[in-house]
């Protein structure tokens, strides 16, 4: 095997491709890069990349989880990493950057050797032919990441170098400098696996080694593959988080009525409606996500009409006593759950994603029945998605009131509530001494009522 130290060579060594570990860190890296270059979102390269399943699950999960903390540190190692270089990273070969990033994220943030960090990345840079020049600065700076990097990170405040500064200064203008603080925080650990459950959750709970949290959410530690675990085969559970779970139960009792759910994929929503009596009708946009509502649902065994078209110009035969707008937003309340959504959203798209949702409130408020409910939700943090929203909604049309959420309406959290009434939580909420078990998305959600 060719030592790290050696010098760079632009040909391929003939063990090179069989090197235990390296198609992972290239596979990896492809998706780093197609977040941080190619502006791709992380699920989509996961689902789509043909490479990625091609590994064997146990690799999978590691190319997600060095990807995942790449992405999640990546102001921190940045920093670090140029610390350790005079000119920066070669625009010409960005993959250097990416293994030097990879590398480094090994090193000082997962239980990987550092020896087969530096190797493996020294062995990723030597099979690229723009990149195997740059082999033995790669080798030179991951080999003092290793023996300096712990010290020098300890100089650093990651809660401010992983927040963009334009995403962080929102946060401390909206919510205060602690729990912007607070919320970096959050983002910064992996966060656990949350399950909405037909029934008996303490059950489910039990005997997959989870917790029931306070909401009725189960949350656990998977480990393998979800479809792997007790119960999805048999459609008892479906995937959602703890906060996404709690806006449907603002409508009360739903059995009989006739609701709408827009922007539905991937579908959680749907289910919950369904689950709990509702006639359904699921509209999204996308045929391709609305296959995946309609997979979800045959797995659980819950029906509802779906509808492939557009939200914010669909039509119906008739009203609905309750319609659910789940609007398309910046997820900046996911970004535990998805970590490149820092990386890939800027504030114009904030701004730009504003107009749509007035478009998308506008045509839910005209398919609610006169006193029928509407939910208006987001996964966003950000005023003007939100309270913004509503706000202009109802000084707009005089027959739109505010129903204020109550305490009774959200499993008696009345933290999760806002000064106006409204849902709202925070990824800092919910604290536990275990970090995997802490926290929430952040999420938004208001209560009309059509007079």
């Amino acid at each position: 095997m060719k030592r790290a130290h050696k010098a760079p060579v632009r040909t391929r060594d003939p063990d090179q491709a069989s090197a235990p570990g390296l198609a992972v860190r290239r596979v990896a890296a492809d998706i780093v890069d197609g977040v941080l270059r190619r502006r791709r979102a992380l699920d989509e390269q996961l689902d789509r990349s043909k490479d990625m399943a091609a590994l064997p699950e146990r690799d999978r999960a590691l190319a997600r989880v060095l990807v995942a903390m790449v992405l999640r540190r990546l102001g921190t190692l940045r920093r670090l990493v140029a610390q350790f270089l005079e000119r920066g990273p070669p625009a010409q070969a960005p993959l250097v950057e990416t293994a030097l990033l990879l590398g480094a994220a090994q090193i000082l943030f997962l239980q990987i050797p550092d020896h087969a960090a530096v190797d493996l990345a020294v062995r990723l840079v030597q099979a690229d032919r723009h990149a195997a020049r740059y082999a033995g600065l790669v080798n030179a700076v991951l080999r003092r990441v290793a023996r300096e990097g712990a010290q020098r990170l300890a100089t650093l405040d990651p809660l401010a170098l992983d927040t963009p500064d334009w995403l962080l200064a929102r946060w401390s203008k909206n919510y205060g400098d602690d729990i912007a603080r607070a919320i970096a925080a959050a983002n910064s650990h992996e966060p656990a696996l949350d399950l909405t459950v037909k029934s008996d959750a303490e059950s489910w709970a039990a005997r997959l080694n989870g917790r029931l949290l306070p909401t009725g959410t189960v949350r656990t530690i998977a480990h393998g593959p979800v479809p792997a675990l007790p119960g999805f085969a048999d459609g008892e559970w479906w995937v959602q988080d703890a906060a996404a779970a709690l806006p449907v139960h603002l409508f009360g009792a739903l059995k009989g009525k006739r609701v709408a759910d827009l922007c539905a994929a991937p579908g959680g929503k749907t289910a919950q409606l369904a689950a709990a009596g509702a006639l359904v009708t699921a509209v999204d946009r996308a045929p391709a996500r609305l296959d995946r509502v309609r997979d979800n649902l045959k797995r659980l065994s819950l029906t509802a009409e779906l509808v492939c078209a557009d939200a914010a110009t669909w039509t119906a035969e008739q009203e609905f006593d309750a319609v659910l707008l789940d609007a398309p937003c910046s997820s900046t309340g996911t970004i535990r759950r998805h970590p490149d959504v820092p990386w890939l959203k800027s504030a114009s798209d904030i701004a730009a994603l504003a107009r749509l949702q007035g478009q998308l409130i506008e045509r839910a408020l005209a398919l609610t029945q006169k006193g029928g409910t509407l939910i208006y939700c987001t996964c966003s943090l950000e005023p003007e998605e939100n309270e913004n929203i509503v706000a202009a909604l109802m000084a707009r049309e005089p027959g739109v009131c505010r129903a204020p959420v109550a305490a009774q309406d959200i499993f008696g959290r009345s933290e999760f509530i806002s000064q106006d009434g409204d849902l709202r939580t925070l990824p800092c909420q919910l604290p536990d001494a275990d970090s995997r078990f802490a926290g929430l998305d952040g999420f938004y959600a208001a209560r009309l009522k059509r007079l």
